[in-house]
C-alpha cells in the first residue's frame, strides 16, 4: 500500500471559519480525510448545523464549537474545547474573517468604525487565536503549525477596499514576525493569500462571468474552496516542515495580470455597473 503523503492521524487541528460553507468548511472535510480531529469554530449555529452537523453525523472526528474569536471568551472556548479532545494540539488554520459588501467605498468614506471593524475581524482574529495556541504549544514543548489568511487584496493595492486591504496586508507583516519567534520553538507560521475564489460570501458581491475571469485570470478562472483548503493543508502538513514565515499566493496567477480594475478603478468583479457607482460616491 502507497505510503499516504499528508498525514494528521492523531494531531488536532483547529479550524476557525470552519461553518461558512467555503473555504473553512472545505478544509474541515480535507483535514479530517488526512486523519486529523478538527476543531471546527465559527459563530452562526444556523451555519453550523447547515454545513459542519452533516460531517459531524458521518461520523467525522469533528468537534464544532460555536464561538466568535474576535472575543477572549471565544477564544478561550476553542480553546477549552481542543485541549478536552482525544489527540495531540498541533495545527491552526485562522480562516475566520472576509468583509461584506457593505464595507467596499472610497477611503475617504472609511470611519474609525468601518476600520476597527475589519481589523477586528479579520487581523485581530488571526494574531489572539495564534497568540493563544502558540502559547499553549510552547507550554508544553510540542510542535506545531499555524496558517492565517490574507488575500490578494493585502499583497497589491485595493481601491475603494482600503481597510480590508490594509488588514490582509498585516496578517502577512504578522505572519513574518511569528515565524521568527517561534522557529525555535519547532512552531511554523505561514499564510495564503487567495484570489478571488467561489464561496458564500463572495456571492454577495461577485457575479458568475466567464469571459471577465478568462480576461484577469492567467489560469482563466475563480478558485475552488478545496483549491484553498488544499494550500492550507499543504501548509499545516509535514511536507512543509521547512517552510515558515511564507505567504503563498494561491489565486491563479491574478497577481500575474493584474488587470481586473476598469477604467474607473474599480474591480471588475463587482457585481454590477450600480454597484461601482455607489461605491464611488
Amino acid at each position: 500500500m502507497a505510503e499516504q503523503l499528508i498525514d494528521l492521524d492523531g494531531r488536532i487541528v483547529i479550524v476557525t471559519g470552519a461553518s461558512g460553507g467555503g473555504i473553512g468548511t472545505a478544509l474541515t472535510r480535507m483535514l479530517v480525510r488526512a486523519g486529523a480531529t478538527v476543531i471546527a469554530a465559527g459563530r452562526s449555529r444556523e451555519k453550523m448545523e447547515k454545513n459542519i452537523a452533516p460531517l459531524v453525523a458521518h461520523g467525522n472526528p469533528i468537534i464544532p464549537v460555536q464561538a466568535d474569536v474576535s472575543t477572549d471568551d471565544g477564544i478561550a472556548a476553542v480553546m477549552e474545547a481542543a485541549l478536552a479532545a482525544k489527540g495531540t494540539l498541533y495545527g491552526l488554520a485562522n480562516v475566520a474573517g472576509g468583509a461584506g459588501a457593505e464595507t467596499w467605498m472610497r477611503a475617504e468614506r472609511v470611519t474609525r468604525a468601518d476600520w476597527r471593524g475589519l481589523f477586528e475581524q479579520n487581523l485581530e482574529t488571526m494574531f489572539f487565536m495564534s497568540q493563544a495556541v502558540a502559547k499553549e504549544l510552547r507550554s508544553r514543548h510540542l510542535p506545531g503549525s499555524i496558517v492565517g489568511v490574507s488575500s490578494i487584496s493585502g499583497m497589491n493595492s485595493a481601491p475603494f477596499h482600503i481597510a480590508y486591504g490594509a488588514a490582509k496586508s498585516a496578517i502577512v507583516a504578522v505572519t513574518r514576525t511569528l515565524a521568527t519567534e517561534l522557529a525555535l520553538d519547532n512552531i511554523r507560521v505561514n499564510t495564503i493569500a487567495p484570489g478571488t475564489t467561489i464561496t458564500p460570501g463572495s456571492g454577495a458581491y461577485i457575479d458568475d462571468d466567464i469571459e471577465r475571469d478568462r480576461a484577469a485570470i492567467a489560469m482563466g478562472r475563480r478558485a475552488d474552496p478545496d483549491e484553498q483548503a488544499g494550500a492550507i493543508t499543504f501548509l499545516l502538513s509535514d511536507l512543509s516542515s521547512y517552510i515558515t514565515g511564507q505567504t503563498i499566493l494561491a489565486d491563479g496567477g491574478l497577481n500575474l495580470k493584474w488587470t481586473h480594475l476598469g477604467a474607473d478603478n474599480t474591480s471588475l468583479f463587482l457585481k454590477n455597473e450600480d454597484f461601482r457607482m455607489a461605491i464611488q460616491r
